[in-house]
């Protein structure tokens, strides 16, 4: 259990990191708006994050 668990934080550390390196500091905010948002089930949230997500993609 403590290798999965360890195994997921670096996963997490490197995508986070790649959202980083390809859209710069305000994809990291929308990736954590998301993502924060989805896991408290805040509809608010999650659609702020996705929509500044998707307006860094366009």
């Amino acid at each position: 259990m403590p290798l999965f668990a360890l195994v997921l934080a670096g996963v997490v550390i490197g995508f986070e990191r790649l959202v980083e390196w390809q859209f710069g500091a305000l994809g990291v905010i929308g990736f954590v708006l998301l993502s924060v948002g989805v896991k408290a089930k805040n509809i608010t949230c999650s659609c702020i994050g996705a929509v500044v997500l998707t307006m860094l993609i366009v």
